[in-house]
């Protein structure tokens, strides 16, 4: 404190503010170092606890907003006096400030809306401005993704994080994969010429399809969250069940697979199906079709 009280002196010497302002500004610097101390030592002794990632995450993220809550109030103790003086400077550079800091002020108010309302949480794949990705990190101004897709096939994790303001949410569209429920439809396009066997076909692909066993259980697993969410949301489905549907486009037939899969489970599943569908065909048991 003497040391304190020694640099505030000589500020207020050589600018003439007042030695009480100047203390505060000193201490509330050091009240945020050492804050910023605190968060790494928690992070670190959560990092080292024995538990799964996924509960380190939340209890870590939880520690750190206790310790906010308390730095901000410990901050509005030591000003708490001095607030009503700085009442008439700020009301004078009020509206530059907000034109400013319009921008974090949107921002957080939009985090606020994210927190009740649920948007999206942590582990939502969502996609928004045209970025699709998994939630990884929500905070009071903004958010992380971890990007997929893009410029790797099959929606998988490009390793990039991508961090948006949470004033995005009233800007632009925000998709959410997973938020009623963790399944979404995917196809596989199968091409078999005009002349092949049907019925043997549609045999063979339903086999692959209810073989996976993503796939066989997908269905019951879906049917009871549609069940679980259908006060809230006006969805309905008629059927569940990995389905094929039939075109014929010009020379040749299309069949498309449809079926119900985790979106990060999605790319997995397509490999399965389609190495099983390229056996069946180098067995001679289905035939596909070959563009000239």
């Amino acid at each position: 404190m003497e040391i304190i009280q020694e640099i505030a002196q000589y500020i207020e010497n050589n600018t003439k503010i007042g030695k009480d302002y100047i203390e505060l500004i000193l201490l509330t610097i050091l009240l945020f170092i050492f804050y910023k101390i605190i968060k790494v030592i928690t992070r670190k002794i959560y990092s080292f606890l024995p538990m799964d990632d996924k509960k380190k995450f939340y209890r870590n993220r939880n520690a750190q907003i206790v310790l906010t809550i308390i730095l901000v109030i410990i901050i509005f103790l030591m000003w708490g006096e001095k607030l009503q003086g700085l009442i008439t400077i700020v009301s004078f550079i009020s509206a530059g400030i907000a034109i400013a800091i319009r921008e974090i002020i949107f921002n957080f108010f939009a985090g606020m809306y994210l927190k009740f309302r649920k948007t999206f949480e942590v582990e939502d794949r969502i996609e928004i401005n045209g970025l699709k990705g998994d939630v990884i990190n929500i905070h009071a101004l903004g958010f992380e993704v971890l990007e997929v897709g893009g410029r790797i096939e099959g929606e998988q994790s490009t390793g990039r994080i991508v961090h948006i303001p949470n004033s995005y949410i009233f800007k632009e569209t925000v998709k959410n994969y997973t938020k009623a429920f963790k399944y979404i439809w995917d196809e596989i396009t199968v091409k078999i010429p005009l002349s092949a066997d049907m019925k043997k076909t549609q045999e063979i692909l339903y086999t692959i399809l209810f073989d996976n066993e993503d796939l066989r259980e997908n269905p019951i697993k879906m049917e009871n969250a549609v069940d679980d969410i259908i006060l809230e949301y006006r969805i309905y489905y008629n059927n569940f069940d990995p389905i094929i549907y039939t075109k014929i486009v010009n020379s040749h037939i299309e069949l498309y697979l449809r079926y119900l899969v985790h979106p990060k489970k999605a790319r997995n599943v397509q490999d399965e199906i389609s190495l099983k569908i390229l056996e069946q065909y180098q067995e001679g048991n289905i035939q596909l079709y070959e563009e000239d």
